[in-house]
């Protein structure tokens, strides 16, 4: 049994419409400690001396279009709402234990902006301050940080990680990519697509995941609302790719179309061939080889007005069509709930809370170039599954028409899932959102991703 209600197996999940924004610190506390304590908890969550992780979703420290300081409260999670965790969580460590704030952003923003533009030195400090002897620290779990201009990774710097190490889960037979006609084929997070299939092969699939996550007693994931052009929305679920300690572990997509067996591009067009060969080409060439990179920029340019910008041409497996992300998705969620810092079997259960942030969330190209949505909303839940169809349907979508969503309810190894969709109830001080999920009729009009659009959207949306 994951999770840590015992009698509801995670199927309750909070939706508090919140009054107001972030600017009001002590009403956002009180009302984050409402949501999480309306799931009438019947066991005990925090306990003195424990070891609470924190996983916001530092993903960018901007927006990719525009990369300005003011720019950032609808794509990462808001000081604020970490903030209001972390109060809930200090005062039950009762002076002892520790609680880590950590993720690793996506390997070419920059940790230091995160830190400047969010003030989360400050933040850190303050709850420091308000609760001595609980030992409260920020991680940046990456192993090293990427310069790209333009989208080109031109340099490389080791950074050093994890301070507890790294974790190998050997999922093999149990992972989602097992006799998935991609392998092989399979894209990462760089050039070196030898590296990601050489981890995910015939009843070969492993992962290499931060440890400090891995060793929580209690992990609180806190991640966005947003929409996601692979996977459809980011939430719970997705938020686990910051926990791995390398991201040319995961498959994003499959190289090529679907006649060929990939989903990068939604068809086999003359362009779709010819900028797949020409990429596939550039790629050979330019890996581990960033000096050389350099000169590619300017080439890219020039390729960007034959193919088509990313924010408004299908590619990367930035479509709905997307076979392959949200396996590897399942298979980080499966590491965690299944397997210790250690890597091997939990004895006993990871206690885990969700915590999202909705209050401004982002639509249309996200995760990383969305637009603002004021929703005014925090979900609450101890399952992630459960909270992702909340939020999911909450944003005007159909759960059940989201790969990653409708398959996490057909795991045949190592489930983690022991409920139905209709089992999940929703409570609210909105009284249009309370009760069953499968009735919510008021939901917010969130726009999807260019490449979701038509796919995923619900009949019901009405807000």
């Amino acid at each position: 049994m994951y999770g840590l209600n015992q009698n509801d197996i995670g199927t309750r999940v909070s939706a508090l419409r919140l009054d107001g924004y972030y600017d009001d610190i002590g009403k956002l506390c009180s009302q984050i400690a409402v949501a999480l304590d309306s799931l009438s908890l019947n066991a005990e969550v925090i306990a003195p001396g424990d070891r609470v992780v924190l996983k916001p979703n530092w993903v960018k420290e901007h927006d990719e279009r525009r990369p300005v300081p003011d720019n950032w409260e609808h794509v990462v999670t808001h000081p604020a709402v970490i903030e209001g965790v972390v109060r809930w969580v200090a005062p039950q460590l009762r002076g002892s234990g520790s609680i880590i704030i950590c993720d690793a952003p996506q390997t070419d923003s920059s940790f230091a902006k995160i830190r400047d533009y969010c003030r989360l030195d400050e933040m850190v400090e303050v709850c420091r301050r308000d609760f001595p002897g609980v030992e409260i620290n920020l991680l940046d779990l990456r192993p090293e940080e990427w310069l790209a201009v333009d989208g080109v990774t031109v340099s490389k710097t080791k950074l050093p990680g994890d301070p507890s190490g790294s974790t190998l889960v050997k999922l093999n037979e149990a992972s989602e990519f097992v006799d998935f006609g991609g392998c092989g084929q399979l894209y990462g997070a760089s050039y070196d697509m030898a590296e990601t299939n050489s981890r995910h092969h015939d009843w070969t699939h492993e992962y290499l995941l931060c440890r400090t996550p891995m060793n929580a007693d209690v992990f609180i994931n806190i991640p966005k609302l947003k929409t996601h052009k692979k996977v459809g929305i980011t939430c719970s679920l997705k938020n686990l790719v910051g926990i791995n300690a390398n991201k040319n572990w995961l498959p994003h997509h499959t190289e090529g179309t679907p006649d060929q067996g990939g989903d990068q591009f939604p068809a086999s067009t003359t362009k779709a061939r010819l900028e797949h060969s020409w990429m596939g080409t550039a790629k050979r060439i330019l890996k581990n080889r960033p000096v050389l990179s350099r000169l590619f920029v300017p080439i890219k340019k020039a390729g960007r007005l034959l193919f088509g910008d990313t924010q408004n041409v299908v590619r990367s497996g930035n479509w709905h069509g997307n076979d392959t992300c949200w396996r590897m998705v399942l298979d980080l969620n499966k590491c965690l709930f299944f397997f210790d810092g250690a890597g091997y079997r939990r004895t006993k259960p990871l206690r885990y809370l969700s915590v999202v942030d909705g209050i401004i969330g982002g639509e249309g190209n996200g995760p990383m170039a969305p637009d603002p949505k004021r929703c005014g909303v925090i979900i609450a839940g101890t399952h992630p599954l459960a909270v992702d169809c909340v939020a999911a349907t909450l944003m005007g979508f159909d759960p059940m028409k989201i790969r990653l969503i409708k398959n996490a309810f057909c795991i045949k190894e190592m489930n983690f899932v022991p409920f139905q969709f209709n089992d999940i109830e929703v409570i609210s001080n909105h009284s249009a959102w309370e009760g069953k999920l499968s009735q919510m009729e008021e939901t917010f009009d969130f726009r999807p991703h260019f490449g979701w659009v038509g796919a995923i959207e619900s009949r019901r949306r009405s807000r």
